[in-house]
């Protein structure tokens, strides 16, 4: 008789034990379940948000609105407050309605000089010698206004002119430095600079480029003025004192 009331106690304790089990993983379901249910807020792209785009410029620019959405629908790396941008810009594009996640933003060096072109701007190349890309002298940075000399008409007997024919450009990429070169043992006839102009600027450029001779002229950091425009050709030189 006493085995058998052991044999049943022992079977209510894990009976008991298997109850309080169940009743635990039911309450820690619901609680699991109720936590995906509630409700967090989010930031959503407003309208499309290109890449390169700011984070000042993406809050600024009226880029973001808050929405509220299910715990559970809420994407990895999303962003609840626009500060969290500060000093990033968009890596990729990000569509309208779309969560706005870190994984979408860096630093600004992950875009490279992208970062430094909006609107109009466009970044254009230009190749030519030490001395008219200024190599050693221009650093990244810097502003320059672009000297062309060419043949008006276009006639192998025609005369010669030249003209300063854009100002200020930023430059994104400057030439690399002759002496670094020469010790690497690279051309030291063939440099190339990377300048930031608008498109009706790159025009301009790339005819000046190809079809005459083209030196950059490095500003002042600061306080630059400008003279008024001009153009230059034989005649004007003999007859200026």
């Amino acid at each position: 008789m006493t085995y058998r009331v052991k044999n049943i106690g022992i079977a209510v304790v894990l009976a008991a034990f298997a109850g309080l089990l169940t009743i635990f993983y039911v309450a820690n379901y619901k609680r699991h379940v109720q936590h995906g249910e509630s409700n967090v807020s989010v930031l959503v792209a407003a309208r499309d948000i290109p890449a390169g785009t700011t984070g000042s410029e993406v809050v600024g620019g009226h880029y973001l609105k808050t929405e509220t959405v299910p715990h559970r629908a809420v994407v990895p790396g999303a962003i609840s407050k626009s500060d969290q941008l500060n000093n990033l810009v968009a890596t990729q594009q990000i569509y309208r309605g779309e969560q706005v996640t870190a994984l979408r933003f860096g630093n600004s060096t992950e875009l490279g000089i992208r970062a430094q072109l909006t609107g109009t701007e466009r970044a254009l190349q230009l190749s030519g010698d030490a001395n008219e890309l200024l190599a050693g002298t221009l650093k990244d940075g810097d502003h320059v206004d672009v000297l062309v000399t060419w043949q008006h008409p276009e006639c192998s007997t025609c005369t010669h002119v030249s003209k300063v024919i854009v100002r200020n450009l930023l430059v994104l990429k400057a030439a690399a430095d002759p002496a670094t070169t020469a010790k690497l043992g690279g051309p030291q006839d063939a440099f190339s600079v990377q300048l930031r102009a608008t498109d009706s600027q790159t025009q301009k450029l790339y005819w000046g480029r190809k079809w005459g001779a083209l030196s950059l002229l490095l500003r002042p950091p600061s306080n630059a003025t400008n003279s008024p425009r001009s153009v230059d050709d034989s005649d004007t030189l003999y007859r200026t004192r």
